[in-house]
């Protein structure tokens, strides 16, 4: 039966208005938190502390002996000291850094040199990041497979960060003016 136009609106006048159901809400957000809590993960941040002058240091000249650099160039990674020049060079390897190799070496230097903690790593522009990263974690610790395990050692821990200094180019144009 058809009802009126009037009889249609009184009824939706009496009619209570719907009730929120929370309960069932709040059930869906406790295990969602609870849900979100367990699967999260907590990662460890490492922070390396960068030992920079003081303002107002006066220069003391250094002692004699090794102070340790790392270059670290576009095709190759070179080990040298400040005082007397290049030590080792070692070129990429398949487009990629040769880490092993610098460690091997940087086992060598710390034999020679059990005292010494202090290393600089010198890069050059547009480096990555990652890259600044790995060769920092060479310089300071050694990884060895020790059965089921890894153990560090410790090589240079104490590391400066620096810019690279050019490459001398030996152009054509140089060579035949000589």
């Amino acid at each position: 039966m058809r009802r009126s136009y009037s009889v249609k609106r009184v009824i939706r006048h009496q009619r209570k208005p719907g009730e929120l159901m929370l309960v069932s809400m709040i059930d869906i957000f406790t295990v969602l938190v609870t849900f979100l809590l367990m699967t999260a993960v907590f990662s460890r941040t490492v922070i390396l502390e960068l030992k920079l002058p003081p303002a107002n240091a006066q220069f003391k000249p250094p002692p004699p002996g090794l102070q340790l650099e790392v270059t670290v160039r576009k095709d190759a990674l070179q080990v040298g000291d400040r005082n007397s020049g290049p030590l080792a060079t070692f070129p990429n390897k398949d487009g990629a850094y040769d880490y092993a190799g610098l460690s091997q070496y940087l086992q060598l230097v710390k034999s020679k040199f059990p005292d010494k903690t202090d290393a600089t790593v010198l890069l050059e522009p547009d480096t990555p990041y990652d890259t600044l990263v790995q060769v920092m974690d060479h310089v300071r610790v050694l990884d060895v497979n020790a059965g089921l395990s890894d153990v560090q050692y410790e090589l240079f821990p104490d590391i400066s960060i620096g810019d690279a200094p050019a490459v001398a180019v030996n152009t054509v144009a140089d060579t035949r003016r000589h």
